[in-house]
């Protein structure tokens, strides 16, 4: 959860900087590299993204392991 907001607000970060960038008589964004930037920033989200995905997947699943333990140790009693 907290790479996710890290994340969000890394991209938030980003774009607040090329907005004010563009906005500063600062040249093109394709002529500063920017757009490079933004691809793999856009990249490394994707990534991270996946990344949260699959661990609360890992955690949904342990979840239910530890459940199905619980219920077959009330089986037992």
């Amino acid at each position: 959860m907290t790479k996710l907001f890290a994340a969000l607000i890394a991209s938030l970060f980003a774009v607040s900087t090329a907005f004010a960038a563009s906005h500063a008589g600062a040249p093109m964004a394709g002529a500063s590299g920017a757009k490079a930037e933004a691809k793999a920033e856009k990249k490394e989200a994707k990534a991270e993204k996946k990344e949260a995905k699959a661990e609360a997947k890992a955690e949904k699943k342990e979840a239910k392991a530890d459940a199905k333990a619980a219920k077959k140790e009330d089986a037992k009693k």
